[in-house]
């Protein structure tokens, strides 16, 4: 396991998601516990990118409920119909917000949130999983080069969770 992330010191974001890649995966590799794994790739996506708050809503009962998370203290349950993360949960697909206070329903978790992009991720069997929720204190802060780099990270827990031997 790495215990320093190396990234250049560019605001390039295509780079820093190309180089943190394989980080992230090494990362991970040979970690069997998802909640672990989770906590070190919001580490790093924070670490790398210094987002707001970035961190993993895990589906439990019907309801989203906080996991592993870099920032401020955030909102423990989130209802499957609520919110950005509820929102990216329900239709299943990414949802990128540039201004939260316009997005019907936001939960304003932080009032320093400015933006938002929720990834949902999904089990084996086609389930969502929960959902990857980075927020920004800038407006229109995410791109679909957001979109692209952090679905490869989905795709890391993805894999995890295939290959989940707990």
């Amino acid at each position: 396991m790495a215990e320093n992330l190396i990234f250049s010191q560019t605001s390039d974001r295509k780079i820093l998601y190309a180089e943190m890649l394989p980080q992230v995966k090494a990362l991970v590799e040979g970690e069997p516990d998802i909640i672990a794994n989770l906590a070190n790739i919001a580490a790093a996506l924070k670490e790398a990118f210094g987002f707001f708050w970035v961190g993993f809503y895990i589906e439990k009962q019907g309801e989203l409920v906080l996991g592993p998370f870099q920032g401020p203290v955030a909102c423990t349950r989130i209802d499957l119909d609520k919110g950005v993360c509820g929102h990216a949960y329900t239709t299943r697909e990414t949802v990128i917000v540039p201004n939260v206070d316009e997005f019907p329903g936001h939960i304003a978790c932080s009032s320093a949130s400015r933006s938002e992009i929720v990834l949902p991720i999904f089990l084996p069997n086609g389930e969502v999983f929960g959902v990857l929720d980075v927020d920004s204190e800038n407006l229109s802060d995410f791109s679909e080069i957001d979109v692209a780099g952090l679905a490869e990270i989905v795709n890391i827990v993805e894999y995890l969770l295939r290959n989940d031997t707990q």
